[in-house]
C-alpha cells in the first residue's frame, strides 16, 4: 500500500522511499517479464505485481484475440476473479471505451456517470456509493492502460480498481502504473511473438514430417512404378541433367541407372525426335522414339510436368514414359491395310488417288500407266483362282521392280494395276511401258507348269493436258482399253509371232466418253471381257513416228457394226504390237508362287530399254 506523504521532511523522505521501493519492484518485474516465455504465467505475474506493489486491490489484463479482447489474468479477491476470468468483449467496444475516457498520459480514466459499453466485461463493487468528497474513488470509476506493441498495434488492456487508500490515484501512482503498463505491453508482445514462433516451429516441424513422409511415398511410387519415370533438374547449376530414373525406365532401354543418368534422355532418343528435349523447361505430351542399347527403336508415350519449389521457382521436371510400341505397330498395320491391297501388298485405289492428288497439287509432271492383264479370266477358268492369285502377285512384283522407290504402284481392281510416275515425261513413260510389257510377258511358273502372261498398258500424262486426277486416270484407262478394242476388232499379227508394226490410230467411231490423247501398251491380246481375237499385243506411242510402217485402219464396217456402242473410245496415237503366245503348258494342280522383292531404280536413266525374252523390234 502506498501512503500519501504528510508534509515536511518526513513526508518527503517517505515519498522517496516509496518511489524507490516501486522502482525496485518494477526492476524485478521487468527482469521476470524478460525471462518469462509462457504467456499465461507472464500475465498472471504482472497483475499480481500490480496488486502487491502499486496499491490496487484488483488488476486484470485483457489480451487481443482477433476481433475481441479476452480476460487472460486477474489478481484480486476470489469473487472478482470468478466474475472476470474467461470473459471477453468485442474489440470495437473496447476502442469506443478508450475513445470516450479521460486521457491521463498514456492511461485512460473512466469516471462514474460515463456509460461503459455493455459488451465490455466489468466488475463493480457492491459497496455503497462513496461520499461526494473531492478525490474519492467511486465504485463505478475505472482506470485502464492500453498496451501497445512497439509497432503501435494494440495487444491488450491493463485495468485496475479498488485503490487501497480509497482515493483517485495520484501522479506518482499513475506514473508507476504507466511504467508497469509499458513493461506489460513488451511482455505481452514478446510472449505473443514467442507463442507465434513456437506455433510456427511446430507447424514447420509438422510440415517437415509431412514432407518427409511425402518424399518417402514419392520415392516408393517412383521406384515401383511399372512405367518409366525420370526427374530432370531445372536448377541453373545442372539444368537438363537427370537427377533420378526408376528401374522400369532402365529396363525399358536396357541401361543401368548410372549410365542412363550420365547419358541423359536426349542421347537415348531417336535423332529425329531429339529436338523435343532441346529446352529442359519445355513440357511435352505425346509420342516419341527412343533407342535401346541394342539399337532397337521403342515408341514411348511421354508426359512431362514442371514442379516448383516453395518460392515458386521451377525446381525439376517429372517425366513419365510408357512403352507404346505395340500400339504403334497395330496402328501402322491398320494404316497399311487401309492403304494397301492385301494380296499383292501394293497400294490400293484410295492410296493411289491420295498420292496423285498430292502430285497434281504440287504441279509435278506426272505420268500414269494403266495396266490390265490379258485373258485373266481364261487363266482363272482354266487353272483356278489360286493360280490366278499367283499370277497377280508375280505381275505386281515385276511392276514394282522396274520403277523407282518414290513411284506408286497400285492394284485397283481384279487384274488392273496403275503406276503413278513422278517427275516423268511422256517419252520416258513410254520407254518404261515397253520394258514393263516385255518383263511381264515372261512365263509365270507354278510347280512344273507355267502360264504365259501378257498385259495391256495405257498411258496418261499431265504434260499432255490432263490436269486432274480423274482426267489422268481416264486418259490412261481409255488408251489401254483402245488397245483391247484394236486387238479384238482390228486384227494385227497372227498368233505366235514376234513383231512390231504400226496401225492407224483411229479406233472404231462411236459415242464413247471423250478423253485426252493418251498412249497404250499391249502385250498379248484379249477383249476386256476375256474374248480373244488375236494373240499379239500393241503399244500406242504417239501420232508421228516415221520409223514405223503404217497399216491400214480397221474396216469402216467393222467400226460401225462390230464394236458395241458403250465400248467405243476416241482416237489416241499409234499402235506398236508385241506379239507372242498367251500361255504354254498343260493342265495340272497349280502351286502358289510367292512374290520376291525386285530391285528399284532411282533415276530415269535406268528406264532405257533392255532386251527381254520373247520380244524384238522390227523396223
Amino acid at each position: 500500500m502506498i501512503e500519501r506523504p504528510r508534509g515536511g521532511a518526513v513526508d518527503e523522505e517517505h515519498g522517496l522511499r516509496q518511489r524507490l521501493d516501486a522502482f525496485r519492484m518494477l526492476h524485478r518485474v521487468s527482469r521476470e517479464l524478460s525471462s518469462a516465455r509462457d504467456l499465461s504465467a507472464t500475465l498472471q505475474f504482472l497483475v499480481d505485481s500490480v496488486v502487491s506493489s502499486l496499491g490496487f486491490g484488483v488488476a486484470a489484463i485483457n489480451v487481443v484475440h482477433g476481433d475481441s479482447l479476452r480476460v487472460a489474468a486477474v489478481a484480486g479477491p476470489p469473487d472478482v476473479r470468478a466474475a472476470l476470468e474467461g470473459q471477453s468483449g468485442p474489440r470495437d467496444a473496447w476502442e469506443d471505451l478508450l475513445a470516450s475516457a479521460v486521457p491521463w498520459g498514456t492511461l485512460r480514466f473512466v469516471p462514474h456517470g460515463v456509460e461503459v459499453p455493455s459488451e465490455v466485461p466489468v466488475w463493480v463493487s457492491d459497496e455503497g456509493g462513496a461520499a461526494e468528497t473531492p478525490g474519492a474513488w467511486h465504485p463505478e470509476d475505472a482506470l485502464v492502460a492500453p498496451l501497445y506493441a512497439p509497432d503501435g498495434e494494440l495487444v491488450g488492456v491493463l485495468s485496475v480498481d479498488l485503490p487501497l487508500d480509497g482515493r483517485v490515484p495520484g501522479e506518482l501512482q499513475r506514473e508507476l502504473l504507466e511504467m508497469f503498463a509499458a513493461q506489460a505491453a513488451v511482455a505481452v508482445d514478446n510472449a505473443r511473438l514467442h507463442s507465434e514462433v513456437l506455433s510456427t516451429m511446430e507447424r514447420l516441424e509438422q510440415e517437415h514430417r509431412a514432407l518427409q513422409a511425402s518424399e518417402e511415398s514419392f520415392r516408393q511410387v517412383f521406384e515401383s512404378a511399372p512405367s518409366g519415370m525420370a526427374v530432370v533438374s531445372l536448377a541453373a547449376a545442372d539444368e537438363g541433367e537427370l537427377r533420378r530414373v526408376n528401374a522400369a525406365l532402365c529396363h525399358m532401354l536396357d541401361y543401368s541407372d548410372q549410365e542412363l543418368r550420365r547419358r541423359g534422355l536426349a542421347e537415348v532418343t531417336h535423332p529425329k525426335d531429339r529436338h523435343l528435349w532441346s529446352n529442359a523447361r519445355r513440357t511435352y505430351r505425346g509420342d516419341l522414339r527412343m533407342v535401346r542399347r541394342d539399337g532397337r527403336v521403342v515408341w514411348v508415350s511421354t508426359n512431362c510436368s514442371v514442379v516448383v519449389d516453395a518460392t515458386g521457382v521451377p525446381d525439376f521436371k517429372l517425366v513419365h514414359l510408357e512403352d507404346v510400341s505395340e500400339r504403334h505397330d497395330r496402328e501402322e498395320q491398320l494404316a497399311h491395310l487401309a492403304a494397301h491391297d492385301p494380296l499383292t501388298g501394293l497400294s490400293n485405289r484410295v492410296e493411289l488417288r491420295s498420292r496423285l492428288h498430292q502430285l497434281v497439287a504440287e504441279r509435278r509432271d506426272v505420268c500414269v500407266l494403266f495396266c490390265d492383264i490379258d485373258r485373266f479370266k481364261h487363266i482363272n477358268d482354266q487353272y483356278g483362282h489360286e493360280v490366278g492369285d499367283v499370277v497377280l502377285v508375280e505381275v505386281a512384283r515385276r511392276l514394282r521392280a522396274l520403277v523407282r522407290k518414290h513411284d506408286v504402284v497400285a492394284r485397283i481392281g481384279g487384274d488392273e494395276f496403275v503406276l503413278a510416275l513422278r517427275d516423268t515425261t511422256e517419252e520416258e513413260a513410254t520407254v518404261l511401258a515397253r520394258r514393263l510389257a516385255a518383263d511381264v510377258r515372261r512365263p509365270v511358273r507354278f510347280g512344273q507348269r507355267e502360264v504365259q502372261v501378257a498385259v495391256s498398258i495405257g498411258l496418261g500424262a499431265s504434260t499432255a493436258g490432263a490436269d486432274s486426277v480423274d482426267e489422268l486416270l481416264r486418259t490412261a484407262d481409255q488408251a489401254m482399253y483402245r488397245v483391247k478394242l484394236l486387238h479384238t476388232y482390228g486384227g494385227v499379227d497372227a498368233p505366235g509371232t514376234d513383231s512390231i508394226q504400226a496401225v492407224d490410230g483411229d479406233a472404231p467411231d462411236g459415242d464413247g466418253p471423250a478423253g485426252h490423247e493418251g498412249a497404250a501398251v499391249h502385250e498379248g491380246a484379249s477383249a476386256r471381257d476375256g474374248s480373244v481375237a488375236h494373240e499379239p499385243g500393241s503399244v500406242v506411242v504417239g501420232e508421228h513416228d516415221t520409223s514405223l510402217v503404217q497399216e491400214p485402219a480397221a474396216p469402216a464396217a467393222l467400226a460401225e457394226t462390230a464394236v458395241p456402242a458403250d465400248q467405243q473410245v476416241p482416237a489416241a496415237g499409234k499402235v506398236v504390237a508385241l506379239g507372242g503366245p498367251m500361255h504354254r503348258g498343260g493342265a495340272g494342280s497349280p502351286q502358289t508362287v510367292a512374290p520376291a522383292a525386285g530391285p528399284a531404280v532411282d533415276s530415269m536413266d535406268d528406264l532405257r530399254p533392255r532386251p527381254s525374252a520373247g520380244a524384238s523390234l522390227r523396223q
